[in-house]
C-alpha cells in the first residue's frame, strides 16, 4: 500500500508538473497536454483502456455544464457585439474613464469585486471580460491584466459563506454554521479590497508607461492622450470585426432591448432560476430572432462565433479528462500527503502558516478538492498536536489557498475566462502566477498580524 502511494504521488507530480511546464512553455496545446499526458501516466500505473473511459465520464461529469455555458455563452455575448451594444456601452466606459489606465484597472477591481458577489467565478468571468476587453483593447491595455485583476477581485469576495472554499472549510471541520467561520474573515476581506484597489493603482501606473514605452505604433501612443482619437479607433475597429450590425443599423432602440435581455439572462442566473447554460441557451435564441430575423443571418452569426464556442469548449472537456484521471486514480490525494509527511517535526507549531504561504502552488499541484478534503485534515491533527486551534489551521490554509483559486488550471472557471479574455493559459500563469502569491502571502501575514491567524 505504501508503495502504491509513493507511485501515485510521483506519477501524479510528474503528470502535473509536465502539463504546466509545457503550457507556460507554449510547447503543447491544452488539448492534447490534458488527454495525453494524463492518461500515459495512468497507463505506467497499469490501468486499462476501459479505466480511463471511468476515469473520462467522471471528469466529464465535473466540466460538462462548464462547457455547455461556455458555447452558448460565446455565442450570447457574441450576437450582442455585433448589435452594437458593446460599443455603446465601452464608449461611455472610455468617457467615464477619460481613456485613463489606472482609473480602467480600479473599475475593473470593482467590477469584479461585485459581480463575485454570487460566489461564482464563472459568472464573474461571464459578466466581466466581455464588457471590459473591447475597453482594454481599445486603450491598448494587457488581456492578462485583466484577467489578473479579475482573478484577485473574485478570489478575495469568494470568502462569503456561499462560496465553494468556505463550504469545504466547514465540512471538514463539521462547522455547521458556515457563516460563524466567515464573520472571522470579514476583517481580512476588507483589508484585501483596500489593498487590490491599491495594488490596482500601482499595476495601472505600470501598465501606462508600457503602453507609453511601447513601439506598437505612434497612433497608439497618440491614442493615450486624446480621448476622442481612442473613441475614433476603437469604432474603426469594431467596425472591421463585426461589419454586420443586423436591424440595429436601422433600429437603435434594438440595442435598448438587448440590454434588458442580457439583464434578464444575468438575472436568471444569479436568482438560481435556471442553470447558466439553459440561461444563454434562450438568450442566443431570442437574441438572433431579435437582431437577424432573416434565417441565413441567424446561421452566419452562428458560424461567424462557433469556433471560439467550440474550441474552448473541447479545451474544457479535455480538461475532464485530466481532472478524471487525477482524481480517480488518487494521484491527487497521494501528492497531497506527501508534501506534509516530508515536513520535519520540528517546525509543526508553524505547519498551518508554512501551508498556507505555499498555498499558491499548491494550487498548481492539487485541485481545490485536494487541498481541503486532504491536506486540510492532515495540516489540522499535526498542528492541533502543538496547541494550534483547528480554526486557525483552516484560516490559514484558507487565506493562502483561496487568492491563487483563479490561477489554476484545475480551475474550469479560469479556462472559461481565458478563452472569454481571447488568452493564453500559459501566458497567463507566467504573467500572473507570482503577482497573485505575493498577494496571498501579504494577506496572510495581515492576517496573522491582526490576531486571525494564531501561532
Amino acid at each position: 500500500m505504501q508503495q502504491e502511494s509513493i507511485w501515485l504521488t510521483v506519477v501524479g507530480l510528474l503528470i502535473i508538473v509536465s502539463i504546466v511546464g509545457l503550457l507556460i512553455a507554449q510547447r503543447i496545446s491544452p488539448v492534447v497536454g490534458m488527454v495525453l499526458i494524463p492518461s500515459m501516466g495512468a497507463l505506467v500505473l497499469g490501468y486499462n483502456i476501459g479505466d480511463l473511459v471511468h476515469f473520462f465520464n467522471s471528469g466529464l461529469d465535473k466540466v460538462i455544464h462548464v462547457a455547455m455555458m461556455f458555447i452558448f455563452a460565446i455565442l450570447f455575448f457574441g450576437i450582442m457585439s455585433d448589435s452594437g451594444m458593446f460599443k455603446s456601452l465601452v464608449k461611455r466606459l472610455i468617457l467615464l474613464t477619460r481613456g485613463n489606465v489606472i482609473i480602467v484597472c480600479i473599475v475593473t477591481v470593482l467590477i469584479g469585486i461585485f459581480a463575485q458577489l454570487d460566489g461564482a467565478g464563472a459568472t464573474t468571468f461571464l459578466l466581466s471580460i466581455p464588457a471590459l476587453l473591447p475597453l482594454y483593447k481599445a486603450l491598448n491595455m494587457s488581456r492578462y491584466l485583466l484577467l489578473l485583476l479579475l482573478a484577485l477581485s473574485a478570489a478575495i469576495m469568494n470568502m462569503v459563506p456561499w462560496g465553494g472554499p468556505m463550504a469545504r472549510v466547514a465540512s471538514v471541520l463539521n462547522i455547521k454554521n458556515v457563516n460563524a467561520l466567515w464573520y472571522g474573515v470579514i476583517p481580512v476581506q476588507l483589508i484585501g479590497f483596500v489593498l487590490l484597489i491599491l495594488f490596482a493603482i500601482y499595476l495601472g501606473i505600470r501598465e501606462n508607461g508600457r503602453i507609453k514605452n511601447s513601439h506598437a505604433s505612434e497612433e497608439a501612443q497618440t491614442q493615450a492622450l486624446d480621448i476622442h482619437k481612442i473613441i475614433a479607433h476603437y469604432e474603426k475597429e469594431q467596425a472591421e470585426k463585426f461589419p454586420v450590425r443586423g436591424t440595429a443599423v436601422n433600429k437603435p432602440w434594438i440595442i435598448w432591448v438587448n440590454a434588458v435581455l442580457t439583464i434578464i439572462v444575468i438575472v436568471i442566473m444569479l436568482a438560481n432560476i435556471a442553470p447558466p447554460e439553459f440561461a444563454f441557451l434562450f438568450g442566443v435564441v431570442i437574441a438572433l430572432i431579435i437582431n437577424f430575423p432573416n434565417v441565413d443571418e441567424q446561421m452566419s452569426r452562428i458560424k461567424a462565433h462557433a469556433p471560439n464556442a467550440l474550441m474552448m469548449a473541447i479545451v474544457i472537456i479535455a480538461a475532464g479528462m485530466f481532472l478524471g484521471v487525477l482524481n480517480e486514480t488518487g494521484m491527487l490525494k497521494a501528492v497531497a500527503v506527501k508534501l506534509i509527511t516530508i515536513i520535519p517535526d520540528a517546525v509543526g507549531p508553524y505547519l498551518h502558516i508554512i501551508v498556507g504561504i505555499f498555498g499558491v502552488p499548491l494550487d498548481l499541484l492539487t485541485s481545490t478538492d485536494a487541498y481541503y478534503f486532504a491536506l486540510l485534515p492532515i495540516v489540522e491533527q499535526t498542528a492541533s498536536q502543538f496547541g494550534v486551534p483547528p480554526i486557525s489551521t483552516a484560516y490559514a490554509m484558507l487565506i493562502g489557498n483561496i487568492i491563487g483559486t483563479f490561477v489554476s488550471p484545475f480551475s474550469p472557471a479560469l479556462w472559461l475566462a481565458i478563452g472569454l479574455a481571447e488568452a493564453n493559459m500559459g501566458t497567463y500563469i507566467k504573467y500572473a502566477f507570482f503577482w497573485i502569491w505575493g498577494f496571498a502571502v501579504m494577506m496572510l501575514i495581515i492576517t496573522v498580524c491582526i490576531g486571525v491567524v494564531t501561532i
